[in-house]
């Protein structure tokens, strides 16, 4: 019986291979079955109301950004990022009062929420109210001291009341915090950062930013700044050789170059 079985395996599988059509699946020489074309593929996860807000405000599309977060702090009227969000969306539609009236409430629901206090600070200036925008700025420092677009908003808005000296220490603390900060037009989610024209003092701005980068040892910023203010015809360049922010490039041959520049050439007979 031992010798009948060893001689012919082939029968005894084709054997078993009817009784179990599923074993001959796993043989070698049998390839595997194509894989089902009848499954449907993954569905992607729905977009919720908030990422769908936030994104209408990431494309500045305010008028749907403003229906999406209204109807959010309707469902959550306890949720203080909501309301700055929606603060943010009428602010950028000139909607002043209204934005004013949600970053305020932002702020009460909140105390350590420092974003709506900064863009109470943005309305503010631009109603031109210089004081209390400074208030503001300050009252958001005091909750978050690390963020250097509100030093920023600070900064300018020290120089358009015409306290100069509060405003080059406003814009050093920013240099500290982010050295490229001058360099970057945008802010976090949530912070308004405010207009930055300058108007007539355009050049008396640049001399003070460049006494900030002075200030810094910042040389190659510092150079860039004070052609800038040469450039839009600021009278007191002069000023900067006596200043001490300045002593410490006066030195360097940009610097000197700016401020003393070469007498044009004489004309040959």
């Amino acid at each position: 019986m031992t010798r009948f079985l060893l001689a012919i395996p082939g029968i005894t599988f084709l054997f078993c291979s009817l009784l179990s059509p599923s074993l001959a699946q796993t043989t070698p020489d049998t390839p595997p079955p194509p894989p089902s074309t009848s499954a449907k593929p993954a569905q992607p996860a729905p977009v919720s109301t908030e990422d769908l807000a936030k994104l209408y405000l990431i494309r500045k599309e305010f008028a749907a950004a403003e229906v999406l977060f209204r109807k959010l702090t309707q469902e959550q009227p306890k949720n203080a990022v909501y309301w700055n969000e929606l603060g943010i969306t009428m602010h950028n539609q000139a909607e002043l009062d209204p934005a004013m009236k949600c970053y305020a409430r932002s702020a009460k629901l909140d105390s350590h929420y420092a974003d709506p206090v900064n863009n109470i600070g943005t309305v503010w200036y631009e109603r031109e109210k210089y004081s209390k925008a400074i208030r503001a700025y300050k009252r958001a420092i005091g909750i978050k001291d690390d963020f250097a677009s509100f030093y920023m908003n600070l900064g300018y808005a020290y120089f358009a009341d015409k306290k100069y000296e509060e405003s080059i220490a406003s814009f050093h603390k920013v240099l500290q915090l982010d050295p490229q900060a001058f360099d970057q037009a945008s802010s976090r989610t949530g912070t308004v950062v405010q207009d930055r024209s300058l108007g007539a003092d355009r050049g008396l701005f640049y001399f003070l930013l460049a006494k900030s980068f002075a200030q810094a040892g910042n040389v190659e910023r510092c150079v860039i700044y004070l052609r800038k203010a040469r450039d839009e015809g600021y009278k007191n360049m002069d000023a900067a050789k006596s200043d001490p922010a300045f002593a410490g490039v006066l030195k360097d041959p940009a610097i000197q170059e700016i401020l003393e520049p070469a007498p044009p050439p004489t004309a040959q007979p």
